[in-house]
């Protein structure tokens, strides 16, 4: 029981620590943040000087609800949605929080067809 608890801390920490980082180096850019279940993909761009979502794309959306949401494919389709969406919403540029989460697998493969779809990071 103690073990899950210091990994839920650990993974809080990582995630604080990637956005203090954001923060500093963002430019007042807005944020493509991504979050990762064992069955869905979640992204959104967040601007944090007004507090407003600009986008969001997800697995569960229904364009791709038909898709399995835990795999790397319907990663790449959210990477590209979340790039047609962001695109369509007059954002080009963004900085990429993957939270606590390590930049690989599904991660990667969302982030890599954002960066297709139009998205500068």
């Amino acid at each position: 029981m103690l073990k899950m608890a210091q990994n839920k801390d650990l993974f809080k920490r990582r995630g604080l620590r990637t956005r203090a980082q954001l923060r500093k180096k963002s430019g007042g850019r807005p944020r493509l943040s991504v979050h990762r279940s064992s069955k869905n993909i979640y992204a959104q761009i967040i601007d944090d000087a007004k507090g407003e979502t600009l986008a969001a794309a997800s697995t569960l959306d229904a364009s791709l609800k038909s898709t399995s949401g835990g795999n790397r494919d319907a990663a790449e389709k959210v990477g590209k949605l979340i790039a047609e969406r962001a695109v369509k919403a007059g954002v080009t540029q963004v900085v990429f929080d993957r939270g606590g989460f390590i930049y690989h697998g599904r991660v990667k493969a969302l982030a890599d067809a954002a960066r297709e779809g139009g998205l500068d990071f």
